[in-house]
């Protein structure tokens, strides 16, 4: 399999492949490579597109927006990768591309669309719904029946109270409580959380 991304996120998302014995990484793949190797794994400047039809992936990037944009041009077999010490109901749905992290607790009915993250020690109540791209920060909590729409970042340690619905490209950050449902594009901060700009659209 191979990796698509050098970076930190890269080496935390090795070391949950290398845990798991989901396959062997044979390179990591970025745009513009700054160093030789990560963890032993060789890094190689990103190949024709064609490269990656048939070939086992995940790509190793926390920028949302920049995961859907190499998805929109590259075909390749998504992986799923799930740190062993996540704990996760037998009743959840993970589609592909996802990376779910060490201490992540995901209960039971939950949905999480394609290459999200779920980020070290998050927490994801009952039937919660996330949209493709979305990144739930290291401890953050959402409670239970919160809808999370693409692309929406939710911050280290924020807080969605049960029901919530958060619009496509919102961001919520470090440490926000959000009580009330968030249109698309906005950026909420603080307790409780307000709107301070919105997102641009091109981002």
């Amino acid at each position: 399999m191979y990796l698509f991304g050098a970076s930190g996120h890269c080496k935390v998302i090795i070391d949950i492949i290398q845990k798991s014995n989901l396959e062997v990484i044979e390179n990591i793949i970025d745009d513009n490579p700054v160093e030789d190797k990560i963890d032993n794994i060789t890094i190689i400047k990103t190949p024709n597109d064609d490269f990656f039809k048939g070939k086992s992936l995940i790509i190793s990037i926390g920028n949302n927006a920049i995961r859907k944009k190499i998805t929109s041009r590259i075909s390749a077999n998504y992986l799923v990768a799930i740190h062993p010490k996540s704990i996760l109901a037998s009743k959840v749905s993970i589609a592909e591309g996802c990376v779910i992290m060490a201490g992540a607790i995901i209960n039971a009915d939950v949905v999480i669309g394609k290459h999200s993250i779920i980020n070290s020690g998050a927490v994801i109540e009952h039937d919660c719904i996330l949209g493709d791209f979305v990144h739930i920060s290291p401890n953050a909590s959402l409670a239970g029946s919160v809808i999370v729409g693409e692309g929406s970042q939710i911050g280290i340690g924020a807080i969605i109270i049960q029901g919530v619905k958060i619009g496509n490209w919102v961001t919520i950050g470090a440490g926000a409580v959000v009580l009330n449902d968030v249109f698309d594009f906005a950026v909420i901060v603080g307790n409780p959380g307000k709107i301070i700009k919105y997102n641009s659209i091109n981002e």
